[in-house]
């Protein structure tokens, strides 16, 4: 790799060249990211402290938050510098340490959200067996699965990007080092580069989500067969909320990452990448808080006092 590059840092572009714009982006990017840190770390704490919560489902949940935490803080203190600075000059060896690690948080976040999508058919499939068979050990068995096999398919896409060439130009059209913004930028032919990429990231993608929808197609067979309306949407409020999260997360990382780097188009993979880097990470916990009860209270506890 060393051997034929000789580009020695990249420009990240930004969200935007207009300086007016900025005054926009910096405050709408600290105030997510604030809100999402908090968002997530309260969900962290009010399952850490609240008994009626330690069950599988909300075990899932706190990973899910410290996750996205990790998420956004891999993107957007690096925006809102550029944005507050107006230089976006980062290292070749920082370029390669934000994809890989950005990849990797947005791979084990595909992994966790099937995870949690096959816990909750089981729970509502099998339910005289959920609790044997989602025990604590398998709960933390699935959750450190999660995380080893996001780092692999990490390093994996890391070292099939910088395996090609760069000798410039070096200006990277995003507010962050990713695949395809950084793979337009090599020197050579990347379309044999690209194809693999492409394969993998869609045998991955494809078969979580397939996973995913095989499990809500159970979910929904069962629920079905339930006679009381009340049971019917008692079963199916425990899924809604992670079902919105599945929606919002593979819908746009699809948009980017499904598609050949020769017909990306910067705009609007910028736009997609900060739906599914920024504001979904960052809604994930209002997401789970206005659908379920249980954490509501439990917020209420938190911060509140309130006993129930």
């Amino acid at each position: 790799m060393s051997n034929h590059t000789t580009v020695t840092h990249f420009i990240l572009r930004g969200f935007s060249d207009v300086p007016q714009l900025r005054l926009v982006v910096i405050p709408f990017f600290l105030i997510t990211y604030t809100f999402g840190l908090l968002g997530n770390f309260s969900i962290i704490m009010a399952v850490r402290r609240d008994s009626r919560l330690h069950s599988p489902m909300y075990f899932f949940l706190k990973n899910l938050s410290f996750l996205d935490m990790c998420y956004t803080s891999a993107t957007i203190p690096k925006a809102v510098a550029i944005s507050f600075t107006g230089s976006g000059v980062v290292s070749y060896l920082e370029c390669v340490a934000q994809l890989y690690m950005f990849i990797t948080l947005c791979a084990t976040e595909c992994f966790l959200l099937t995870t949690m999508a096959y816990d909750r058919c089981l729970a509502i499939l099998r339910p005289l067996l959920y609790g044997t068979i989602m025990s604590q050990k398998y709960c933390h068995a699935l959750v450190v699965t999660a995380w080893v096999s996001g780092a692999i398919y990490s390093a994996f896409h890391t070292f099939n990007t910088f395996s090609l060439p760069y000798c410039g130009p070096n200006i990277v059209e995003h507010f962050f080092c990713d695949i395809p913004q950084v793979m337009r930028l090599s020197c050579t032919d990347y379309h044999v580069t690209e194809e693999v990429s492409f394969a993998v990231i869609s045998c991955i993608i494809m078969s979580s989500f397939a996973l995913t929808v095989v499990s809500y197609i159970g979910i929904v067979a069962t629920v079905l067969r339930i006679p009381s309306v009340d049971g019917r949407w008692k079963a199916f409020s425990t899924c809604s909320s992670h079902l919105t999260t599945v929606i919002l997360f593979y819908g746009t990382g699809s948009f980017v990452y499904l598609r050949p780097a020769s017909h990306y188009s910067p705009t609007l993979g910028r736009l997609a990448s900060i739906f599914y880097s920024v504001v979904t990470p960052s809604l994930n916990p209002v997401v789970y808080c206005l659908r379920n009860k249980d954490m509501k209270f439990a917020l209420q506890k938190l911060y509140c006092g309130r006993k129930y």
